[in-house]
């Protein structure tokens, strides 16, 4: 039967402080793992799978490249005849189960504890005029062709039944210093309320009062700009293409530089509930900044920022283009999460797994972010400077060393992240070309079943 939380949980604790099998001791400890899972009121059983065993292997799958749940158990038993312990079977069967039983609201507390924990602690250090800057932007993940996943996230219109692959969306919400995933939604690819649009509107009520929003056009609506407001949050992004932006109205702050008053649409956007848009302001005050683009090769020109931060004092044309520019950072970090740590394409076949591997990449990642932050305090740099994949290698390389000597393996990781920076190259310009061709392999324009049967026919 099931017992309480804390004495499983604490005894294997004891065991697994012994000889950790993670170089996350000092971001993610196994009190904090406790803690969430009493916060989580979750009950398990006394075995070697406990929450915390079954976080780390699932942790070590996001971390290694094209990680199995093979590779998970036999980290398992290796670390259990490490520590003397009753080695579990080689079969997966007892780990997968582990991880479904693992609730998905414990992952996601640690994702955000991480998080959040990272940022304050470099908060005042790196903000933007006295603001802590958040990031949001919007990707999407392919999944394994399943019925339960086709149900929950169904595949796009244009790719056949039996070809495609179920495709989820996700609305992610970074901290601008230090690039950690504060908060995230997931819906579907298509649907109503399942747009950017509206998944932000949910993650808008866990931002402070005097953070500022940053994100591309697709953003820049009337009804994003003022739920942001009434909780006390600002924005800065790039107009929408949709709106017309005339310079000769409104109160003018200098040349290409104005106040405006926007007009609440008459038509309720998509993804608000009815009594929710009516209470939206009948006005709001916007900012408006033209920003010429003087870069050779850089394909824009001229854009217009979009902001409800209205002194031109305290916020001048060249700081708002500035803190703008850097809204490219969010596309490196979804890159990093879809690449380098292979997000892009899941594994798992239900869809609440794939939630739980999507909050599993996210606190992998959130967790070499809180490298990267550690090690920029230690020099006195900034996170952004360094690079993420440089920090991702040398966290699994020094693996080995950081637990077999904590203290120095970890001076020794952040000099090692400290090294891996990024090329300053400013105002690079690259042509959006592959080189390299694809290999000349047909593509699948039937369901596999019928190939097969086909081929069959064939050969008789």
């Amino acid at each position: 039967m099931s017992h309480a939380t804390a004495s499983p949980l604490r005894r294997h604790r004891e065991r697994l402080a012994k000889s950790p099998d993670l170089p996350f001791d000092r971001l993610l400890t196994s009190e904090q793992i406790d803690q969430a899972v009493c916060d989580e009121k979750h009950t398990f059983r006394d075995r070697v799978y406990t929450p915390a065993v079954t976080v780390w292997a699932f942790l070590w799958q996001v971390l290694t490249p094209n990680g199995t749940c093979r590779d998970a158990v036999n980290r398992v038993i290796a670390w259990c005849v490490r520590t003397g312990q009753a080695a579990p079977a080689a079969d997966t069967g007892a780990y997968c189960d582990a991880r479904v039983r693992l609730p998905l609201g414990l992952i996601q507390r640690l994702v955000k504890g991480v998080g959040e924990r990272t940022t304050k602690a470099s908060s005042n250090q790196w903000r933007w005029c006295g603001h802590r800057v958040r990031v949001a932007d919007g990707t999407t993940v392919s999944m394994p062709d399943t019925e339960a996943n086709q149900k929950e996230f169904p595949q796009p219109k244009s790719q056949k039944k039996g070809v495609g692959f179920p495709i989820a969306r996700l609305v992610i919400v970074f901290g601008l210093a230090c690039g950690s995933a504060l908060e995230w939604a997931t819906g579907r690819y298509r649907g109503k309320g399942q747009g950017e649009t509206s998944l932000i509107l949910g993650l808008l009520d866990q931002f402070e009062r005097g953070d500022v929003l940053l994100a591309d056009r697709y953003y820049s609506s009337y009804g994003i700009l003022a739920r942001g407001l009434a909780r006390g949050v600002q924005y800065v992004g790039q107009s929408h293409a949709a709106r017309r932006v005339d310079f000769r109205t409104g109160l003018r702050l200098g040349k290409d530089d104005h106040v405006v008053r926007w007009t609440k649409p008459t038509i309720r956007a998509a993804g608000w509930e009815k009594d929710a848009w009516a209470s939206l302001p009948s006005e709001l005050e916007v900012r408006e900044v033209r920003v010429h683009v003087r870069i050779a090769g850089f394909r824009t020109k001229t854009y217009v920022i979009v902001t409800t931060l209205l002194d031109p004092v305290l916020y001048p044309v060249t700081a708002l283009a500035e803190l703008y520019r850097r809204r490219w950072l969010v596309e490196l970090n979804l890159r990093s999460l879809k690449v380098t740590l292979g997000m892009d394409v899941l594994r798992c076949k239900t869809p609440e797994m794939v939630k739980k591997e999507i909050a599993m990449h996210l606190l992998a990642y959130n967790l070499i972010r809180g490298v990267m932050a550690e090690s920029a305090r230690t020099v006195g740099g900034e996170p952004w400077k360094l690079s993420f994949t440089g920090a991702w290698s040398a966290v699994r390389n020094l693996e080995t060393l950081i637990c077999g000597n904590p203290s120095e393996g970890w001076v020794m990781l952040l000099q090692v992240v400290c090294g891996q920076r990024v090329g300053n190259r400013p105002n690079r310009v690259e042509p959006r070309v592959k080189k390299r061709r694809p290999k000349p392999h047909r593509l699948m324009t039937r369901p596999r079943q019928q190939l097969r049967d086909e081929m069959k026919r064939v050969a008789r």
